[in-house]
């Protein structure tokens, strides 16, 4: 119960740290309410001396005692554009240059809890949860600007707006000034509670259903080679129609349920004049009131309405922008989740000359988000150099391992790098030290040279080539025409052993000392997984860096120094 009400309030502390995070600077901030104050006025003036000047040209008075009211009418006009687009162009700047500082904000959060930390606790299928993750981050995140645009800009300029007017109506006539006042209120109320009736469960529906129609499309698109493989295609498109439909019917609730709310204003803005009219006229005869002023009492509510109409949806905009920011804050938590490695405060910098011994001592070892350790009571001593297969049957926590020995799980124990305890260093240290080389390979939708480029910038094509050769794939590139083959989204255009190989090669170009590799064998035939191993080792070996491969193919006792095997979270035998 304790640990389900820190949560909450660390979640409730993150998303108020987003949403200030989504306000611009003070200055900007206010320049825009105060070109917003300053159009709502003139549009309000703009009606109100409008109404004197015709009221007043009808008596036939001499021209210059109204000559400033044409040159108010003038002036009101302009101004109301001009105030207008300024408000917006100041207000949209200030907003989306904060939208920028939000991403990059999300992205410097997020880099830590890759890959294991993302969604902790979270194990749905990892392509769903890259369409769930790809919303946030998106759609989410561009819902922030409007807490500036939509909430804050619209209810401290038109409450401005609303008060001068409403105490301008009660300087030319009390009872028309509280009639407006108590109007106003009615309307906030009125509008506030019909929009959350109508549209308030639809705008926190939103977000989550865009969510599962983006995870549904992206499923269906990832995926479309084994959905038609297994004649499972129809079933997803339906389930992206479901979610399509789902969101289309929460869009058109929230569109009725600001209809609503336009109309319960609109309703009380007649009320309003009415009232005006009604405590207008007996003034009008009774001298207290002359016959402009009762037109300017009377059509006053009309321009101080239509300012107060964003006022009841700003709190719409509310409900949408806090849902989102919740969102954000359950991806992107304040604290990393326990498991992950950070920084100390005065982190050193690891130096390595040469290959390194490196020694593991683990007592525990969590998954992100997970009670159970999925390593225990672990000692593993790799010296310089070694070539190491270590085996075991599926669900062990050989991954784990591998992702311990890279950084991106902690541990509870003690972790050397040639004496050096890794947590006193910086992580991105030891990452270079301690490559992986994953059991599914990520390749970029781009050419084979950008691939390899990823791993060293600095590469020339002719290392590139020589890297290609090394690991098994140089005449396989002169055969596709070069380094500016085309490898496909997610490697689509190699197969996995190609994908395998390349990761290799990567690796070899960021020439770590130390190299974990993960199942490079899963994904292709024996024959295949054969060359893979012998090349992975055979390369180590000719390099003199240190290999544990993680492998259920297997390997011939002439290319490694040493067997390990891992059951149950620990090594045996």
């Amino acid at each position: 119960m304790r640990a389900t009400t820190d949560r909450t309030t660390s979640e409730s502390a993150q998303t108020r740290r987003i949403l200030r995070l989504a306000l611009p600077p003070a200055r900007r901030l206010w320049a825009a309410i105060a070109l917003g104050a300053l159009s709502g006025g003139s549009a309000v003036a703009l009606l109100g001396v409008s109404a004197w000047l015709i009221t007043r040209a009808a008596e036939q008075p001499a021209l210059m005692y109204i000559s400033m009211a044409v040159v108010g009418v003038r002036a009101f006009a302009l101004g109301r554009a001009f105030f207008r687009y300024l408000e917006r162009l100041a207000g949209h700047d200030a907003a989306f240059r904060r939208l920028g500082d939000i991403r990059a904000d999300l992205f410097a959060r997020l880099i830590p809890l890759g890959p294991d930390g993302v969604g902790a606790g979270d194990r749905r299928d990892d392509r769903a949860r890259g369409g769930e993750l790809l919303t946030r981050l998106a759609d989410d995140a561009d819902e922030l600007p409007d807490y500036a645009l939509r909430v804050v800009q619209p209810v401290v300029a038109g409450g401005v707006v609303v008060l001068a007017s409403a105490v301008a109506a009660f300087l030319l006539l009390p009872a028309a000034g509280v009639a407006l006042l108590l109007t106003l209120a009615a309307a906030f109320v009125a509008g506030t509670l019909v929009n959350r009736w109508a549209s308030g469960s639809a705008e926190r529906r939103i977000a989550p259903l865009r969510a599962e129609l983006a995870a549904a499309l992206h499923e269906l698109v990832t995926d479309l080679d084994l959905l038609i493989a297994f004649d499972a295609l129809p079933e997803a498109r339906e389930r992206v129609r479901r979610a399509s439909a789902r969101l289309t019917a929460a869009v058109r609730t929230r569109a009725a349920g600001l209809g609503l709310t336009a109309g319960a204003v609109s309703l009380l803005a007649g009320i309003a004049t009415v009232l005006a009219l009604a405590t207008g006229i007996p003034a009008l005869e009774s001298g207290r009131l002359n016959g402009p002023a009762l037109a300017v009492v009377a059509l006053l509510p009309l321009a101080v309405f239509e300012v107060f109409g964003t006022l009841p949806l700003a709190f719409g905009a509310w409900r949408r922008v806090r849902a989102s920011a919740e969102r954000i804050a359950d991806t992107v938590p304040a604290e990393l989740p326990e498991g992950i490695p950070v920084d100390a405060p005065h982190a050193a910098t690891l130096s390595v000359v040469g290959v390194p011994d490196v020694v593991l001592e683990l007592r525990t070892a969590h998954w992100p988000g997970e009670a159970a350790p999925v390593l225990h009571d672990l000692r593993l001593r790799l010296a310089a150099g070694e070539r190491v297969v270590l085996t075991g049957p599926t669900g062990a926590g050989k991954t784990a391992l591998a992702h311990v020995l890279t950084r991106f799980l902690d541990l509870d124990g003690r972790y050397t790098i040639d004496g050096v305890d890794v947590r006193g260093v910086r992580q991105d240290d030891v990452r270079r030290v301690v490559g992986l080389v994953e059991q599914r390979p990520y390749l970029f939708d781009a050419d084979l040279r950008q691939n390899l480029l990823f791993a060293r910038d600095t590469a020339t094509d002719d290392e590139l080539l020589a890297v290609l050769d090394r690991v098994g794939l140089g005449e396989w590139t002169r055969e596709r025409g070069g380094l500016g083959s085309a490898v496909g989204e997610r490697g689509a255009l190699v197969s996995g052993g190609q994908a395998q190989r390349i990761a290799l090669a990567r690796a070899l170009l960021a020439d770590f000392p130390v190299l974990v590799v993960d199942e490079p064998t899963a994904n292709v035939d024996a024959g295949v997984a054969d060359r893979i191993v012998r090349d992975i080792l055979g390369t180590a070996a000719a390099d003199g860096r240190t290999v544990l491969l993680i492998s259920h193919t297997p390997v011939p006792d002439a290319l490694v120094t040493r067997r390990i095997r891992l059951e149950g979270g620990t090594l045996v035998g």
